[in-house]
């Protein structure tokens, strides 16, 4: 077994789970003790951030992370799943001629603004075919089975809902007639963009769904920071899994810091409140997470700061004594 305590940027491929991924990152390095923080549909693809061995206890601290998408919604008709892998919907759409869908003109501002009126906050109904949970079960779940479930919308952030624009045309036009427009969203944990997809094809006024989702960044971690689960497996073999391994406090980096002594680590340790006033004090506010580390840098335990009695309480301690 590798010991292992920290985070792995995943780049989840196309056409497996969260839970395989999850799965195969347990293989891998021989720890059970692995979660990620905000499940991929299976067609998707990109970061899947994992928390590994002590790390998992961070998991409500980093699954709230905004998240960053790039997305190709298909304009032309709707499908069940409100994504490619879904059944389609409008049959109506089948007997029109290619020569009528060529014909279609949808002018560039129509989108634009579509795309603003999508922006900031919004309500959405969470999707029949989503992992969201009602009475212990997931949506998809009763969606297999035809069974249709009352949810309750929830307000949700769209910070950016922005087209990508390709030698000078934000519309890219396919041989079935249906046009695929290129967009990167930028939102709040929880925003579903399929729904997001959907909703721009009502307003535009014709069925839509997601041909392709690709997650690039959740929180401060992009891309760009991910591994693929073979080079992971790579990197396994070799011994050099530190590579690719973000410590906690590192990837909690968005977080006020308090530096704590090794007395004050002690205590931490044993989940006794401490004392803070000071230059310190002025960069908390009341029930903020806190990263409490030592003098190396390492994380300790995430406190919350109570600004009424200026107490620091470790509220997540990661290190055992």
């Amino acid at each position: 077994m590798i010991p292992v305590d920290g985070i792995f940027v995943i780049d989840k491929p196309a056409g497996v789970t969260s839970h395989d991924v999850v799965a195969r990152v347990r293989k891998i390095i021989g720890e059970r003790r692995v979660g990620h923080t905000g499940t991929l549909d299976p067609f998707a693809t990109g970061v899947l951030v994992m928390l590994v061995g002590r790390a998992t206890r961070l998991a409500q601290f980093l699954s709230r992370a905004e998240k960053k998408y790039q997305a190709v919604i298909r304009l032309g008709y709707g499908t069940d799943t409100g994504d490619v892998t879904g059944k389609r919907l409008d049959d109506a759409e089948k007997n029109v001629t290619m020569e009528t869908r060529k014909a279609r003109r949808i002018h560039r501002e129509d989108i634009e603004s579509a795309l603003a009126s999508l922006r900031g906050e919004i309500e959405q109904t969470p999707p029949m075919y989503s992992a969201k949970k009602i009475a212990g079960r997931k949506l998809y779940e009763f969606a297999r089975r035809g069974e249709e479930v009352e949810r309750r919308a929830v307000r949700v952030t769209v910070h950016s809902f922005e087209a990508v624009v390709h030698d000078g045309a934000v519309l890219k036009q396919n041989d079935d007639g249906t046009l695929d427009l290129t967009v990167l969203v930028v939102c709040s944990a929880g925003t579903y963009v399929r729904s997001l997809a959907e909703a721009l094809g009502e307003l535009l006024g014709m069925g839509a769904h997601l041909a392709s989702l690709r997650r690039t960044r959740a929180g401060r971690l992009k891309i760009e920071n991910a591994v693929t689960l073979d080079q992971l497996n790579e990197l396994a073999q070799s011994g050099s899994i530190a590579q690719a391994l973000i410590p906690p406090n590192a990837a909690l980096c968005d977080l006020p810091l308090v530096q704590l002594s090794a007395d004050e680590v002690r205590c931490t340790l044993h989940g006794i409140d401490m004392q803070i006033d000071g230059e310190v004090t002025k960069q908390l506010s009341g029930s903020q997470p806190v990263r409490m580390s030592d003098a190396n840098g390492q994380l300790i335990a995430v406190g919350v700061y109570d600004h009424s009695r200026r107490i620091l309480h470790p509220s997540v301690v990661i290190l055992n004594e």
